[in-house]
């Protein structure tokens, strides 16, 4: 089927594809069950192994090591997902059978041995690695080339993800912590569960993303499968994989949230509120709830920069979004600070430095995926998606080095050290931005507001020349 006829027949809802909605709803519920189960996991392993709800009793340095570990594999799993999308499955039939992994991962976490700990773990990794990929790049084939509702598009599947997370912190953390750590497993084995169910009934509106492009009939789907990469699309590559580094860099510091961070709520942060203990795990609700009220703020204060001619590129956003993301760890610092001189520190230092760590998400993550599926070839469309999100397993992975850092630097020395390279880190890339973004070949050019009963030309008119 022909672009133009494929976007003739998608139905809109609020300005935006009804097929949107459909993958806003699945994804919700997977981070439902992922965030559910991580703002448990470290808790789960530090607590005592005796008592009323024993974990494991490892040490923090144990519990952070495998921590880093686990959510590494989670997103480094996207790459032969994605890879799997493009060669023989597709992208939807990918996302079903991550979903089928999930359930039953999340499922065998409920129970109480270390073969099912395990055994989950597992199951979950292989199946973010099929679904997570795959679902955001569906979310891009739901728009036509040089469509700036593109990011809007990407922000809203993105609060989409942080009411599954914001949910799941304050329910499934809630569970674990008053419970027992296994309903909050179980909790969450239910919630992606539901998301599977609601994939399977939305199929309908669906119909025409996410095929496999290797069986298509479309002779320029079948031309750009075949063919190998030309100058423009290699260029194209360089500065996707150079953002990468952007993104390690961020989530390095960003995935504190729920290793060091959630510790530091747990063990050195006074959490009485009007009688009521506050539970350490219901901090990293904070972060989803600053996104559902700033979400869609931020992506119109980007839009009308655009329209208005002023610097709004992907790039930009992605640095400034480091930036700020750094700025808030020296909230931390200062509780780090506080802690030392009296004994404990105030809530309100994790809410700002949340808050911070928020607004820096929302110029970089949901911006980071809209412009992978502007610059990637279509041949390799959810291996280079693959790719990102394996970057920011890398991330985490650095994430979990940086925590265990602490037990010998101190918190005070690793939240400052994160800070200050973020901010610099951010500010270099800023230096070089315009030499990069000239490698695009004007991938974000003409971009404009776009509805599906307009004609429309692609973004970059000449790729075709330079085969």
């Amino acid at each position: 089927m022909s672009d133009a006829l494929q976007y003739q027949k998608q139905k809109e809802l609020f300005g935006h594809p009804v097929g949107l909605y459909i993958l806003f709803f699945t994804e919700m519920w997977e981070r439902f069950s992922y965030y559910g189960m991580r703002a448990i996991l470290v808790l789960y392993l530090v607590a005592e192994s005796t008592g009323g709800n024993p974990g494991l009793g490892w040490t923090n340095a144990e519990a952070l090591s495998v921590y880093g570990w686990y959510t590494m594999f989670v997103y480094v799993a996207s790459i032969p997902g994605g890879w799997i999308a493009d060669k023989f499955l597709g992208q939807k039939q990918s996302v079903l059978v991550g979903g089928i992994l999930l359930v039953a991962g999340h499922g065998i976490l409920s129970f109480e041995y270390m073969w099912a700990f395990y055994t989950g773990l597992g199951l979950i990794v292989a199946g973010v690695g099929m679904l997570k990929p795959n679902i955001s790049t569906m979310v891009g084939g739901l728009y036509k080339p040089g469509d700036i509702r593109r990011d809007k598009g990407f922000t809203i599947f993105y609060i989409g993800i942080n009411i599954g997370a914001f949910l799941s912190s304050l329910i499934v953390g809630y569970v674990g912590e008053v419970y027992g750590w296994h309903y909050g497993f179980g909790l969450a084995a239910i919630g992606m569960a539901l998301g599977l169910i609601q994939y399977l009934v939305g199929q309908k509106h669906l119909k025409y993303v996410g095929n496999n492009t290797n069986k298509s009939i479309d002779p320029e789907e079948k031309a750009a499968m075949a063919r190998p990469l030309n100058k423009i699309e290699k260029d194209r590559m360089i500065v996707l994989f150079i953002s990468f580094v952007l993104v390690i860099v961020f989530w390095g510091a960003f995935e504190q949230a729920g290793g060091l961070m959630n510790i530091y709520a747990s063990e050195k942060t006074d959490r009485m509120l009007m009688g009521f203990t506050v539970p350490a795990s219901w901090f990293q609700s904070l972060n989803a709830m600053f996104i559902i009220i700033f979400g869609t703020v931020v992506a119109a204060y980007w839009a009308k920069r655009k329209l208005k001619g002023k610097i709004s590129t992907s790039l930009f956003k992605m640095c400034i979004g480091l930036i700020i993301m750094g700025t808030g760890f020296f909230f931390m610092t200062a509780a780090a600070a506080e802690f030392k001189i009296e004994g404990s520190s105030a809530m309100y230092w994790l809410v700002l430095a949340y808050l911070f760590h928020t607004i820096g998400e929302l110029c970089l993550s949901p911006v980071a995926l809209s412009y992978i599926t502007k610059l990637a070839p279509l041949k390799y469309a959810s291996l280079m998606m693959g790719v990102y999100f394996a970057m920011t397993g890398f991330g985490n992975k650095v994430a979990g080095l940086l925590g265990e850092s602490a037990s010998d630097l101190g918190e005070y020395t690793v939240f400052t050290g994160i800070a200050i390279f973020c901010i610099v880190f951010g500010l270099l890339v800023l230096l070089i931005r315009k030499k990069l973004e000239n490698l695009t070949h004007g991938a974000e050019d003409n971009e404009r507001e776009l509805h599906d009963n307009e004609p429309f030309e692609l973004a970059d008119p000449d790729i075709n020349k330079a085969n």
